[in-house]
């Protein structure tokens, strides 16, 4: 039995160590899983291939501790995946439970692991999928959790009292750009520009595959200025460092929370300063196009969640709305001056509609999505009967200036002189 159509057995001697007890115990069930790993690890990046690497040997290690006499993958059954399922719930995350994130990922990862497989032709493949399409928990489509203006404040005041350079330069370039915790720690030597007259920061190649240039503010064209004056030029190769070689995403994170701690304002993760930015660029007019461009955004869907918290053009409809709702039941005790024109209008005039067996009385600054919603619907019929009606119903729609119902009772009576 072979592991795939191009994929000969793998050797004790080339399984690696983190496999060794898996393949000692059952040695097709870990050749076929290593050598799915190095299938995906020509098409993947390695982090992904890391990972799945890590889901498999946890899956493959429960299979020997539940059913010893498990030899292959061809011998996985869907009891198996129940059990599994049970198990891996209730095991502890890094902090406390295991996240549903963690679970949902590892459920899919399997999944797609057999489907492919499958796919593939592979001799050691059950013969169907043993994890359901529900097995996999959906995500939760979650608003991203950002700063607001306030502990934005404060977080960026904290950060200008900083004193090492090198925390502060990075930091900083996370909050003006939004970049990715890890792209920062990427950025090569000469990855700022100059094009025409503004500097631009190349961000190399990442998450979703692309690389993009982000403009860069002025005030961190200063920051990294005094960032080469303090530490020379381009140390580690790279166009920022670390404090003993090369910038990681671990020393970014402990640097943020440090600045959290003094400003006040609790625990912020990396990517909240990306939501951050994002959510303040829609909120003061920033397109949803321009934002997509800043932060690398494959799709247009991943960027419109930031106008999902708080849309400012919504928000000022909803306040002119609700002023002109709010007019409506005013107490009368205003000044005249303070009644304009439109206002006097609506209180003196009622727009009235003349409906088939009565009026509506619905003032006109407020919207209705049932009107006409008998005449406009699929199931509605009408005669030359009810014609003395219709042509009523259309000349005072006409004379009220109501050109839509006027078009509309025109089709309808069209409609009654078609008839036979």
């Amino acid at each position: 039995m072979r592991p795939g159509p191009a994929v000969g057995a793998v050797s004790p001697a080339e399984v690696p160590t983190p496999w060794t007890t898996i393949h000692t115990a059952a040695p097709q069930l870990a050749q076929t899983m290593v050598a799915y790993v190095a299938q995906i690890g020509v098409s993947m990046r390695p982090s992904t291939a890391r990972a799945v690497d890590t889901d498999l040997r946890i899956f493959a290690g429960f299979l020997l501790d539940h059913d010893p006499a498990l030899a292959a993958v061809a011998d996985v059954e869907r009891s198996h995946i129940e059990a599994f399922k049970l198990w891996q719930w209730a095991q502890p995350g890094i902090s406390g439970r295991l996240k549903p994130a963690t679970f949902r990922r590892r459920l899919g990862q399997l999944r797609t692991f057999f489907l492919r497989i499958i796919e593939w032709g592979w001799d050691d493949a059950p013969a169907r999928v043993p994890i359901f399409f529900g097995d996999v928990p959906k995500r939760d489509e979650a608003l991203p959790r950002f700063l607001d203006d306030a502990r934005f404040a404060k977080f960026m005041r904290a950060l200008a009292d900083e004193p090492v350079v090198r925390r502060r330069v990075a930091v900083e370039v996370l909050a003006r750009t939004g970049m990715r915790v890890g792209e920062p720690c990427g950025l090569e030597a000469d990855a700022v520009t100059l094009i025409g007259d503004a500097y631009w920061l190349r961000v190399p190649v990442g998450k979703l595959h692309n690389d993009r240039y982000v403009p860069l503010h002025p005030h961190l064209v200063e920051l990294l200025e005094l960032y080469r004056a303090t530490y020379g030029a381009h140390a580690h190769g790279g166009l920022l460092s670390g404090e003993q070689g090369p910038l990681n995403r671990y020393a970014v994170q402990r640097w943020i929370t440090a600045v959290a701690r003094r400003a006040g304002i609790g625990h912020v993760h990396p990517h909240q300063l990306r939501h951050t930015l994002a959510t303040h660029a829609v909120n003061r007019g920033m397109s949803i196009e321009a934002i997509a461009a800043l932060l690398g955004h494959r799709s247009l869907d991943m960027t419109l969640r930031y106008a999902r918290i708080s849309n400012r053009v919504v928000a000022d409809e909803y306040d002119a709305v609700s002023a002109k709702v709010e007019g409506l039941y005013r107490d009368a005790g205003l000044p005249p001056e303070a009644e304009g024109p439109n206002m006097r209008q609506l209180r003196e005039q009622v727009h009235h509609r003349l409906l088939g067996n009565g009026w509506c009385r619905r003032p006109a600054v407020l919207d209705c999505h049932f009107e006409s919603i008998c005449e406009s619907c699929t199931h509605f019929a009408t005669d030359a009967t009810f014609t003395p009606v219709l042509l009523r119903q259309r000349d005072h729609a006409a004379a009220n200036r109501q050109d839509t119902r006027a078009a509309m009772f025109d089709q309808l009576l069209a409609s009654v002189e078609r008839s036979p």
